[in-house]
C-alpha cells in the first residue's frame, strides 16, 4: 500500500514488528512510529531470542529525541499474534516464526527486509558504526512513512 493515498480510517488498529533478537530494527521501528503517529495506533515490538537494547540503536534515536531506555525487549513466543492487525518481520527467520504462528489467525505479515547495522558496523570507528545505524533509522522512517503515510497523520 502507497502512503501516499493513506487515510487514518486506513490504519491498522495494532502493529507489532518482529527481528532476530528486538535489540536494534524492531524496536527502533516501534519507537519511530510512536514517535511519527502518536497514538494512532497501538504499537509493540519482539524478538526471537530478545536480548538487551543496542547502545548505538538507543543513541541515534536519542539525536532525534526519542528515548528508548524504558522499552523492554520481548519474546515472539510471548506475544498472542492474533492480537495485531499487522506484524511487520524485519529478518527472514522472525518472517518465517510469525508465519507459523499466525497460520490459523486473521493477522496481515509483510516482510521488510533491513539491514543489519550490527553486522555492518561490526569494524571501523565508533562514528562508522554510528552512520550504520543511522541509515537504518532513517530507512525505516521512510519505510513507515511510505506504509503509513505522512508524520503528520498523528494530528489528525
Amino acid at each position: 500500500m502507497s502512503g501516499d493515498g493513506v487515510k487514518p480510517k486506513d490504519l491498522p488498529g495494532s502493529v507489532l514488528y518482529t527481528c532476530n533478537l528486538n535489540a536494534v530494527r524492531s524496536p527502533m521501528a516501534e519507537a519511530l512510529t510512536k514517535h511519527l503517529y502518536g497514538k494512532r495506533f497501538f504499537v509493540e515490538s519482539a524478538g526471537l531470542e530478545p536480548s538487551e537494547r543496542d547502545p548505538f540503536a538507543m543513541s541515534v534515536m536519542e539525536e532525534i529525541g526519542i528515548d528508548m531506555t524504558k522499552d523492554h525487549p520481548l519474546a515472539i513466543d510471548a506475544i498472542d499474534i492474533g492480537s495485531f492487525d499487522l506484524v511487520i518481520s524485519m529478518t527472514p527467520e522472525s518472517y518465517e516464526r510469525v508465519q507459523e504462528l499466525a497460520r490459523a489467525q486473521a493477522v496481515d505479515i509483510e516482510f521488510w527486509p533491513t539491514r543489519d547495522p550490527f553486522a555492518a558496523g561490526e569494524v571501523g570507528s565508533r562514528e562508522q558504526r554510528l552512520m550504520a545505524y543511522r541509515q537504518l533509522r532513517d530507512e525505516l522512517r521512510a519505510l513507515l512513512i511510505k506504509r503509513f503515510g505522512p508524520c503528520d497523520i498523528a494530528a489528525q
